[in-house]
């Protein structure tokens, strides 16, 4: 784990969930005087068209501004490069020697409790420093 200061990396996906994790991790970053490095993992290939990354770069330049705005620290990384979105969270913090992950969940249905979602799962579960899942 970073000392005082260390980044914080996000997951960050342009909905209610991740807005949560971004309006989390720039508070905590402003707590801790620690800069953000913003992820955004997609697996790329034929999933991912061209409207789409058009998309994604758009709203990576409104979390940009927002962070500008916030005057907090920060890098915007999007990664293509054919990983689970887990996966690449866990390796860029251990990348940066981050102190903190956040990620978002979304609200569930009480048989939808008994199965977090994959990613969050694996990220909880493998990370080497401490996550902060928020509710969206």
């Amino acid at each position: 784990m970073g000392a005082i200061g260390s980044p914080i990396v996000v997951g960050y996906v342009d909905t209610p969930e991740g807005e949560a994790a971004l309006d989390r991790a720039i508070l905590e970053a402003g707590q801790r005087g620690a800069r953000i490095v913003v992820i955004s993992s997609h697996k790329g290939g034929s999933s991912l068209d061209k409207n789409e990354a058009a998309e994604i770069n758009e709203s990576l330049d409104a979390v940009r501004a927002r962070l500008d705005e916030a005057g907090v620290e920060h890098e915007v990384r999007q990664l293509v490069r054919g990983q689970d979105p887990a996966e690449d969270l866990i390796a860029v913090a251990e990348e940066v020697d981050a102190d903190l992950i956040v990620i978002g969940l979304r609200r569930r249905t009480p048989v939808g409790k008994l199965i977090m979602g994959s990613n969050a799962q694996q990220v909880l579960l493998d990370a080497g420093c401490p996550v902060l899942a928020v509710k969206a």
